[in-house]
């Protein structure tokens, strides 16, 4: 039996949490790492105690800002690095696995946070029709590796 690669590993970790999400557009997992060692996990989602949007509102989902995105999840991103830095680990030098490219705004997060790569299954720009990924684009200009995860990961019923 071959040895998995870890980046084998804590990317079907992340595609394995975004199946966590509450919500009803898109699922989005992330995970973060230190070398070989997971330092916090996140997926997409209202902040605990509010609502559910599958369960609160399943038909519509939770009510949008004025550009259409969630009014009320944060990024799965955000959630890693959030629970992190709440349980005191340090992020700096660390490794993201996102089922989805960051936006502009946790772009930003990261790169303000020191963490040093982010490997990304999916495009951002592709799933919100944009021209190009523009939070891809900051995180290179800015010095953070960015490598798209190229192997196919067999999944069910979740909208990754």
């Amino acid at each position: 039996m071959a040895r998995p690669d870890f980046d084998d590993i804590f990317m079907e970790l992340a595609v394995n949490l975004a199946k966590r999400s509450h919500c009803i557009k898109k699922h989005v997992g992330a995970v973060l790492t230190k070398e070989t060692r997971i330092i916090s996990i996140g997926y997409n989602g209202p902040p605990p105690g509010t609502h559910n949007c599958d369960e609160e509102f399943p038909d519509t989902g939770c009510s949008r800002d004025s550009k259409g995105s969630c009014s009320l999840a944060l990024h799965a991103e955000q959630n890693a690095i959030l629970y992190a830095v709440k349980n005191n680990a340090s992020v700096e030098g660390s490794t993201l696995y996102v089922t989805l490219a960051p936006c502009l705004a946790c772009a930003r997060i990261i790169f303000s946070m020191g963490i040093s790569k982010v490997v990304f299954m999916y495009s951002y720009a592709e799933y919100k029709g944009l021209p190009y990924d523009e939070g891809l684009e900051f995180l290179e200009k800015f010095g953070v590796q960015v490598e798209k995860y190229e192997q196919k990961i067999t999944y069910e019923d979740t909208l990754i």
